[in-house]
């Protein structure tokens, strides 16, 4: 609880005091093009209001607004533009200050939510054991004991997931750039896109090796009698064959494609090959998702004046005659490598799994049933 309103929300709320009241007024006048030596120092426009002012009027109000409710009076740093600023080629100052508030009132409201040492809020252990459907036995029952006495069940499920949020953080990094001129700094661009992959990768694979130790070490069979934990371990035989299926399919299928086309060139036969000029593999369903956001603003988000990004489609964003960002327009290449991508996570999943679900009495070693 403390976490969630305290390091996430007072985090998420300082950070957007400091855009608010630092960062955008000094990116504001260098966006303008003044000269750097001739902006005032960052203390003085939290100490001076009509400085402030001058750049964002709805700071002449002060509260007023905030304690009326006619929030929609800070609008002018507090935005939902969307898109890139076309100066810096990075995400609007105003849209990620509006995102960090927003997110720090949802952590502290969410700190506030559940039951600690007082008998007041929702009751994690009591939410936990709610949690079961007509075919999951016993549900989550069970489960709350175990985050509460292993701390390798605890540390597996952490780095799952900050394993996985890495990795979409690599994605989101390119595809919608947080800091000024970030976006031309191929370089930069590069390194914390492979950065977070890596890590990504390294954290998921300890996330599967801690949660193995907590089989072997913390698991107790007489408390987890019939509940989703138990049940995926009674039919962990099918969980992997299945894996192990798909990971033969997309083996074959995907890397066939490959093969084919080696084939064919080897041949000469060019016009028989998959590609954008001869077979084309077209992805349908992610032309098809793009297409979707492209229309978001004025349709699904009425109020976005952009995209949220132009790797779905749009304008080329272009800083000092580089591209900062510019639409991605998918073809048969990315349909071939979107399946070798799909074989290597499952084949990952089944090393993981594997390892995880035949870590207590495997027909190997019969012991610690």
């Amino acid at each position: 609880n403390h976490h969630l309103s305290g390091l996430l929300g007072l985090g998420c709320l300082s950070w957007a005091g400091h855009q608010i009241h630092v960062s955008l007024p000094v990116n504001k006048l260098l966006d303008a093009g003044v000269a750097p030596q001739e902006i005032p120092l960052p203390h003085e426009f939290i100490v001076n209001r009509d400085l402030m002012a001058q750049l964002y009027p709805s700071f002449s109000k002060g509260l007023v607004p905030f304690f009326t409710l006619n929030w929609s009076e800070y609008s002018d740093f507090l935005t939902f533009k969307g898109g890139l600023n076309p100066v810096t080629g990075g995400l609007w100052l105003s849209d990620t200050a509006h995102h960090h508030l927003a997110l720090a009132v949802l952590f502290i409201v969410a700190g506030h939510m559940y039951r600690t040492n007082w008998g007041i809020g929702h009751s994690m252990k009591e939410i936990l054991e709610a949690h079961k459907g007509p075919f999951t036995g016993e549900g989550h029952k069970g489960l709350y004991e175990i985050l509460t006495t292993s701390w390798h069940a605890q540390l597996a499920i952490n780095l799952a997931m900050m394993g996985s949020v890495s990795i979409i953080v690599a994605h989101h990094m390119y595809a919608m750039p947080p800091y000024p001129y970030i976006a031309t700094d191929y370089p930069t661009q590069l390194s914390i896109f492979t950065h977070h992959m890596w890590i990504g990768g390294f954290c998921v694979v300890g996330g599967a090796a801690h949660a193995g130790i907590f089989m072997v070490r913390d698991y107790n069979p007489a408390q987890n009698y019939n509940n989703l934990l138990d049940r995926v371990i009674r039919h962990r035989d099918a969980i992997i064959s299945h894996l192990n299926w798909i990971c033969i399919f997309l083996g074959f299928h995907s890397f066939g494609l490959y093969i084919h086309n080696d084939t064919m060139r080897a041949l000469g036969r060019t016009q028989d090959m998959f590609s954008d000029t001869a077979i084309q593999l077209k992805p349908v369903f992610a032309q098809w998702v793009q297409s979707i956001h492209t229309l978001a603003p004025g349709n699904t988000t009425p109020n976005a004046l952009a995209t949220a990004s132009y790797a779905f489609g749009g304008d080329v964003v272009a800083v000092g005659n580089k591209v900062a960002m510019m639409p991605i327009s998918l073809g048969t290449a990315d349909f071939m490598v979107h399946h070798i991508h799909a074989f290597t996570i499952h084949v990952t999943v089944l090393i993981l799994l594997k390892g995880v679900l035949f870590s207590r009495n495997s027909r190997l070693i019969p012991d610690k049933a």
